[in-house]
C-alpha cells in the first residue's frame, strides 16, 4: 500500500490537513500486480460485510453451527460483489480520484491496476457473487446482491450526482449487507431493525461527506461535484436529526425484543434490552463528537481507532446479548 508520510493528527479533524500537495511525502510503492489488486478491493472495508451477521444475531439465530456458516458465507459473498464493484467505481472514478489528495494514490489512479483490468475482474467478481448466492440461499439472496450491484453502478455513473440522495444509496449498501445475513438464515427481520440499521448507516454516510467538505474545502468539487450542495450546517442538523430518529428506533425495537424473549423464556422482565438504550445514546454523542472533528472520513478507522466509541459499543452489544441467552 502507498505509504503518507505526512505526520497529522487525525483525532483533531481535517481543518489541520494542508492542502499543499507539497505536504504529502509519497513513499514509493515496490509491490506486485497481485498486491496492488488487493489493495484495490479495499481489504480494510470488509469489516463492513460483518453486518451480515447482526439479523440473526439479534434474532437470537447463532447458536447453531450451520447458522453461523451460513452467515459467514454470506459474508464472503459480499465481500466479492463488493470488491468487483469498488474496482469498476475506482475505475470511473479514475479523473476525480487523481484530484483528492490522499485517493490519487490508489492502485487505479495511480496507474498499479489498469482500468481494463479493473473493469474485466469487477465483473467477474460480481458475475461470481450472483451464482454463489443462489447456490447459499436461492432466488431472494441472488436477487438482493444484484440490486446492491446495480444501485452501486447506478451510484458509480450517475447517482452519486444527486445531493441527499446519494446519502441514501451509500448507506443502502450497510442495511442490504444486515437484511442478506437474516435471508441466508432463514429469520425475520422487523421493521424497527431496518429503521435502526438504516439510520445509522445514513449517519455514517453523512459522516464520511462532512470529513470530505471539512478536508479538501474549496477543491471539495473537484472530488466529488455533489458537495457543492452541503454545507458544514445542513450536514450537521442533517445527523442530528437521523440521530433522534435512530434513537426512537432502537428504542422501538429494545422493547419489541424485551416483550419477545420476556414471552419466550418466561423468566421475568427482561431489562437487558431496555438497559442497553444508554451504551446505545452515549455512542451516538461519542459519534457525534468524532464527526465534528471529521473524523469520518474512512469508518473503519474510526471503528478501530475510537475506544471509547468500542468500549461503548460492546456495552450495548453484550446487553443484548445477555438479554437474548440469559
Amino acid at each position: 500500500m502507498l505509504k503518507v508520510a505526512a505526520n497529522y493528527d487525525e483525532t483533531v479533524g481535517a481543518n489541520d490537513v494542508v492542502q499543499s500537495e507539497n505536504a504529502l511525502k509519497i513513499v514509493p510503492p515496490t509491490r506486485s500486480f497481485g498486491a496492488a489488486l488487493l489493495s484495490a478491493t479495499r481489504p480494510r472495508q470488509w469489516v463492513k460485510n460483518l453486518l451480515v451477521f447482526v439479523a440473526p444475531a439479534a434474532a437470537g439465530a447463532l447458536g447453531h453451527a450451520g447458522s453461523v456458516l451460513r452467515a459467514a458465507a454470506a459474508g464472503l459473498i459480499f465481500i466479492l460483489a463488493s470488491s468487483g464493484t469498488y474496482l469498476i467505481n475506482d475505475a470511473s472514478d479514475i479523473v476525480s480520484d487523481r484530484a483528492h489528495p490522499i485517493k490519487r494514490f490508489r492502485p487505479i489512479a495511480a496507474g498499479e491496476v489498469t482500468v481494463r483490468a479493473a473493469w474485466i475482474l469487477g465483473i467477474t467478481f460480481i458475475g461470481a457473487s450472483v451464482v454463489c448466492a443462489a447456490l447459499l440461499a436461492g432466488r431472494d439472496l441472488a436477487l438482493l446482491i444484484a440490486s446492491y450491484v446495480i444501485l452501486t453502478t447506478a451510484y458509480s455513473t450517475w447517482l452519486k450526482r444527486v445531493p441527499f440522495l446519494e446519502l441514501a444509496i451509500v448507506a443502502s449498501g450497510f442495511v442490504l449487507r444486515a437484511v442478506a445475513g437474516g435471508i441466508a438464515v432463514h429469520v425475520t427481520i422487523s421493521p424497527w431493525f431496518l429503521l435502526v440499521t438504516s439510520t445509522c448507516a445514513l449517519l455514517i454516510v453523512i459522516g464520511k461527506r462532512t470529513a470530505e467538505l471539512m478536508l479538501l474545502r474549496e477543491q471539495s468539487q473537484l472530488h466529488r461535484s455533489v458537495i457543492a450542495f452541503y454545507t458544514e450546517n445542513s450536514l450537521t442538523v442533517l445527523r442530528i436529526a437521523v440521530s433522534l430518529v435512530a434513537l426512537v428506533g432502537y428504542g422501538l425495537w429494545a422493547f419489541s425484543q424485551a416483550a419477545r424473549f420476556d414471552a419466550l423464556h418466561a423468566s421475568g422482565d427482561n431489562l437487558f434490552f431496555k438497559l442497553s438504550i444508554v451504551p446505545f445514546v452515549a455512542c451516538l454523542v461519542v459519534l457525534e463528537i468524532a464527526l465534528r472533528r471529521g473524523e469520518g472520513g474512512e469508518p473503519e478507522e474510526l471503528a478501530l481507532n475510537n475506544h471509547l466509541l468500542q468500549l461503548l459499543g460492546v456495552c450495548c452489544v453484550g446487553l443484548v446479548v445477555a438479554g437474548i441467552y440469559l
